[in-house]
């Protein structure tokens, strides 16, 4: 038996901690949550929904929050309280409703599951997920630059030396 955990509040947002990512949610109430998922992706896929990042297209469900979150943590995090105001609950939940089964469009960087549960909450879609990893990769990117002009440098006071 699974133990039990708090109930969030209609509106929240919903991080699930999937092994290699994180997956996000909306919750509408009575145990059930809206989300962007591929057509293909399973309730509780865990690990086996990274090939959500390789689809052009999703499909909005309504789901129940456990079997969605499958053996994975979550937590409620409404991150972006402080920088927006939500919707009132009642319009989070009839704009998720209004959308539950349509197909909309997938793209890792700019309409994911993340995009979609915030555009739903605050009117605004945006992804940390997608940024911090730009800013990673980023800064990964700058380092290696930094090594290699090291590097050259070296090579020519090595030249000059000899």
């Amino acid at each position: 038996m699974r133990p039990s955990r708090p109930e969030p509040k209609v509106g929240d947002l919903i991080e699930i901690f999937r092994p290699f990512y994180r997956h996000w949610a909306i919750y509408v109430g009575d145990g059930y949550v809206v989300h962007l998922a591929p057509p293909s992706e399973m309730a509780g896929a865990g690990a086996a929904s990274i090939m959500s990042t390789l689809t052009e297209k999703a499909v909005v469900k309504k789901e129940l929050l456990d079997d969605v979150v499958g053996r994975d943590r979550y937590q409620v995090n409404n991150k972006h309280d402080d920088k927006y105001s939500p919707l009132p609950p009642s319009k989070i939940v009839q704009r998720a409703e209004q959308l539950v089964g349509q197909e909309l469009p997938y793209s890792l960087p700019c309409e994911n599951c993340e995009h979609f549960v915030n555009e739903l909450r605050y009117g605004v879609a945006r992804s940390d997920q997608v940024r911090d990893a730009v800013v990673a990769a980023g800064i990964a990117g700058v380092g290696l630059a930094a090594v290699g002009l090291i590097g050259v440098m070296f090579s020519r006071n090595k030249r000059q030396k000899q």
